[in-house]
């Protein structure tokens, strides 16, 4: 009997030993508590991320059952971002005619179809016209849309900029019109109709820790340097402009990846996150892939156009989930953070994401804690014995006196 408690306690200690050197791999673990269905979600909170490698290959969930088995539970990674969906509806231009207002263009749908965009495609560069969108049934009754629309082109030696997509309220009519309120005849080729519809996601707005602007005068740029509290998931990044006249600048993001402390200073590897053009006739959002962040970058090329008055900078990045299939009752942990190599996990579950079943079940996450890792065994160097260093200049001096001894001899 005695003999008999012995096994089972080896068979329980060594599963522990072998579930613990798993998670040795990590750095960091939390209880998952609630479990009871096949599947479950977790919602990783914000302290998570400040541990994770860039690729969020470093995550992980095991298990140690009732029987000692040491498993491992599949999960799938997903970012809450907003999805849009485009319905392209190609069209012809029925009739276009002008007077002394501008250059009417009528497009026929084939029955009502409800949009809230035209992208207009011209011929010509360098324009910078007004326009009004107008919707019909009979031709005869003319409803306005929208008025005083902003239409930009420009082409040059420097760059090519094109903001031609008129947006809208869902509207459905069988006929539109468009007035282009210009004095030149408008190259217009094609138009095309959409339904875009956007998914809601969610998202976290992140507060900015630090936000530090220089103006580059040898470079003709604006610097900002925006420090966030701790490593997060940033998907897009909003620029708010006080300045009340136009304004077309080519504009960078980047962060920060890498860092070296040098006698000095620091250095630091930027990546770029995305190049666009903070324009004063659309919405200065700016999004990316999903990307850990938590120093930016941002260089607004004023050319020799003075400063803009830059109001507010907003940083969101989408809420992240885990969705896990449980198999066997086990005690599971969520472990994580290795960010000197570990391997994306490749589970089936990636490819039958289709049978997953929502709502989900969110699971109750547990206290941080430290995975202590096993001391590993340091060999002291050779030659920072001091005993073997006396020994061995002893051995060279007595060789040394050995061959002075028979050389003197020999002569």
């Amino acid at each position: 009997m005695i003999m008999k408690r012995k096994i089972c306690v080896s068979i329980l200690l060594f599963a522990f030993a072998f579930i613990h050197a798993q998670m040795q791999e990590f750095s960091y673990k939390r209880e998952l508590t609630g479990v009871t269905n096949l599947w479950h979600k977790v919602t990783l909170p914000k302290d998570v991320f400040n541990h994770l490698s860039p690729s969020f290959s470093d995550i992980r969930v095991f298990g140690l059952t009732a029987t000692n088995d040491t498993i491992e539970a599949p999960y799938l990674l997903k970012f809450k971002n907003a999805s849009i969906v485009n319905t392209l509806v190609n069209l012809k231009i029925t009739n276009s005619s002008f007077n002394d207002t501008g250059y009417y263009f009528t497009i026929q749908f084939p029955e009502k179809t409800n949009i809230n965009q035209f992208q207009l495609d011209f011929k010509q560069f360098n324009f910078d016209w007004l326009i009004k969108l107008e919707g019909s049934q009979n031709q005869n009754e003319w409803f306005t849309i929208i008025d005083d629309y902003r239409i930009l082109s420009i082409n040059n030696a420097d760059t090519h900029y094109q903001f031609t997509n008129v947006n809208f309220p869902v509207s459905s009519y069988k006929y539109f019109r468009i007035l282009m309120k210009t004095n030149e005849k408008p190259g217009l080729k094609t138009v095309k109709a959409l339904l875009k519809t956007v998914e809601n996601g969610d998202y976290n707005k992140y507060p900015i820790k630090q936000l530090i602007t220089k103006e580059n005068k040898q470079k003709q740029t604006t610097e900002l340097d925006i420090e966030l509290p701790q490593f997060v998931p940033v998907s897009s990044v909003s620029m708010h402009i006080n300045s009340p006249f136009d304004y077309y600048r080519p504009v960078r993001l980047q962060y920060i990846s890498d860092s070296v402390k040098t006698q000095k200073k620091w250095l630091y590897d930027y990546r770029t996150l995305t190049n666009g053009t903070l324009s004063s006739v659309e919405n200065n959002d700016f999004t990316f892939e999903n990307t850990l962040v938590k120093k930016l970058k941002i260089s607004i090329d004023n050319q020799d156009n003075q400063p803009l008055d830059l109001d507010t900078v907003e940083i969101v990045g989408p809420v992240c989930e885990l969705f896990i299939r449980f198999t066997k009752p086990a005690k599971y942990y969520l472990t994580y953070g290795n960010k000197t190599g570990s391997k994306k996990p490749r589970y089936d579950i990636d490819q039958f994401t289709t049978k997953i079943s929502e709502p989900l079940v969110a699971l109750t996450l547990g206290k941080e804690e430290s995975i202590e890792k096993e001391p590993s065994s340091k060999l002291m160097p050779l030659f920072e014995n001091k005993y073997w260093l006396w020994g061995i200049l002893i051995l060279v001096i007595a060789i040394l006196g050995f061959f002075s001894l028979k050389m003197i001899k020999s002569r």
